[in-house]
């Protein structure tokens, strides 16, 4: 019978489990379920939002109905709490078992493995049928927190050598400001653009947040896999259906994390016929123009400052009623990004 652990007791029962097995317990979960046989927890799983990690089943349990039950009650669990598709990420020989519960290989990596459960990427695909356009078409996958005039110029630069472009915006809220608001202020500062195409990525990007490494080893390259996943499942699945055959960005002088991204994608894109093309950032007194130093300047009200980092769309939101309740949480954010 699959119980949810609620207690330390059994948290810690489960850690010992995982780590038994050679994996690592994570501390980052929203539900933790186990499977006891005499008393002793012979198997556990866990779901942070609809991503299920921690699967461990002791050895003398393995092949039984344990995984079965545990994934019965994590989808369960997951549909009540208002979630229609799931992730699981695993070894490239646990792929099978998985397959068997129904779920469907994403993307297949000789470390990892991204299955599916669910109709999302289809949905997501379809939903976006009407966008699809022929022709050269291209890509910029930006977060925009906020959108700044460096993030119109690579979109406009990028519009400018295809004959259309999907502007993709990320959609997992880890920023000052939330999705909705980048998401339209991204429209409204390239409105004026009649040859893109603005979408989100929904959960088809992989990031640091979202990418459990409970049981790859503690000398695997973790930042490198997630970016080269991340990478595959956007050439495998979202670049073919939008015939897209470009993938733009901006050079990163400042961001170590962000340029070994531009390295892996130069290196793993072109694998799949296409090209990633490095355009240079635009400067405002001999700056580059961030989203950092906008929210800096905003930070210290150095509103001339503000005004030559952003357009004027942008300029007004954040000057509005609307902005003064991010305007007190940029305060407390520290991070670059």
């Amino acid at each position: 019978m699959v119980v949810r652990l609620f207690n330390d007791r059994d948290w810690q029962q489960a850690r010992r489990l995982i780590e038994t097995q050679g994996l690592q317990f994570e501390e980052n979960f929203e539900v933790l379920l186990g499977i006891f046989e005499a008393g002793e927890l012979i198997a556990t799983a866990a779901r942070e939002r609809n991503i299920f990690k921690m699967i461990c089943i002791r050895n003398d349990h393995q092949g039984g109905p344990c995984l079965g039950e545990l994934i019965t009650e994590l989808l369960n669990s997951g549909s009540y709490a208002g979630f229609h598709s799931f992730f699981v990420f695993t070894k490239p020989e646990h792929k099978f078992s998985f397959e068997q519960l129904n779920f469907t290989p994403l993307v297949n990596h000789h470390k990892i493995c991204l299955l599916e459960y669910g109709t999302g990427l289809k949905h997501y695909l379809t939903r976006h049928q009407s966008l699809t356009k022929p022709g050269l078409n291209g890509a910029v996958i930006v977060n925009c927190n906020p959108f700044t005039l460096g993030h119109r110029y690579l979109i406009e630069t990028a519009a400018a050598r295809v004959d259309h472009l999907y502007v993709f915006v990320v959609r997992e809220d880890r920023s000052v400001f939330p999705f909705d608001i980048r998401l339209r202020l991204v429209r409204e500062g390239t409105a004026d653009l009649p040859n893109i195409s603005i979408l989100d990525t929904s959960d088809y990007a992989i990031s640091s947040v979202t990418f459990p490494a409970y049981f790859l080893k503690q000398d695997d390259d973790i930042q490198t896999l997630q970016m080269e996943l991340d990478l595959i499942l956007f050439a495998k699945h979202i670049a073919p259906f939008f015939q897209i055959r470009k993938r733009f960005i901006g050079t990163e002088p400042y961001c170590r994390t962000t340029r070994i991204y531009s390295e892996t994608m130069l290196r793993v894109l072109s694998g799949f016929n296409i090209e990633t093309i490095q355009l240079e950032r635009q400067k405002n007194r001999n700056k580059v123009i961030s989203a950092f130093r906008v929210r800096e300047a905003l930070k210290k009200e150095a509103l001339e400052t503000l005004r030559d980092l952003v357009p004027e769309t942008t300029f007004q939101f954040l000057l509005s009623d609307q902005a003064r309740e991010l305007r007190a949480r940029l305060l407390d954010y520290q991070r670059r990004h």
